[in-house]
């Protein structure tokens, strides 16, 4: 049974909703998942798992929330090298750009992206919640 962190920070609930979502499709998929809000994290969620996700919605100017999950990525980004990465989150102006730099940010760590970052607008709709299960199944099972 493979085991999957799913570490996130939400403010409007938004990205905990796909967070949520994420755990649902990689426990359909067999796996262990631990769900865990970015401020009560530490860096032993991330050695002790081959399989996890980092959700973060766009903030200030398309940029990781900057008081808890930049700088707990800060301080992971050199354990990432080698695991199974999923990248998720949500915005509400702009194109997306915080989870292209997100993403080319971790691909540089040698971490292993098992899709692009998914990035739903807003309160993240069915199909958006639907997207994040397919993708927790998918972190789970690679």
């Amino acid at each position: 049974m493979s085991k999957v962190n799913v570490i996130y920070w939400s403010g409007t609930g938004h990205t905990e909703a796909m967070a949520n979502a994420i755990v649902k499709g990689a426990e359909a998929a067999g796996a262990e998942v631990k769900l865990i809000p970015v401020g009560q994290a530490t860096e032993d969620d991330v050695k002790e798992v081959e399989n996890i996700a980092f959700g973060c919605p766009a903030m200030g100017s398309e940029e990781l929330e900057e008081t808890e999950m930049r700088p707990f990525m800060d301080n992971v980004n050199s354990l990432l090298s080698g695991k199974k990465v999923l990248l998720f989150g949500s915005y509400e102006w702009a194109d997306g750009e915080w989870m292209r730099l997100w993403q080319e940010e971790v691909e540089g760590t040698g971490a292993n992206l098992i899709s692009d970052g998914f990035a739903a607008y807003d309160d993240p709709d069915e199909d958006a919640l639907e997207e994040c299960e397919a993708l927790g199944k998918e972190l789970a099972n690679a």
